[in-house]
């Protein structure tokens, strides 16, 4: 299997299916992520794990329909071109 720009494509496209994936209760409070844990005061900067928890909320938000029709259109061209 040749490395190409699709498996490069195909891999961010699995690392974000693995974001959106994440479930808040289950996995996210578990470990320390959950949305009262990044509880700052007003001027901070947040930190890394605050910036973190706002990337996996945002791509959870915005990206959950837009992932349907891509995840679609991957599998179409799998199924087309193997």
């Amino acid at each position: 299997m040749a490395f190409s720009l699709y498996s490069l494509i195909q891999a961010a496209l699995l690392c974000v299916n693995a974001v959106a994936v994440l479930h808040e209760d289950r996995f996210l409070n578990k470990i320390g992520w959950g949305v009262d844990q990044g509880v700052g005061g007003f001027g901070d900067d947040p930190g890394i794990k605050t910036q973190m928890m706002n990337l996996v909320r945002s791509v959870r938000t915005v990206m959950r329909v837009p992932l349907i029709g891509v995840n679609s259109v991957c599998i179409v061209l799998l199924l087309l071109f193997g």
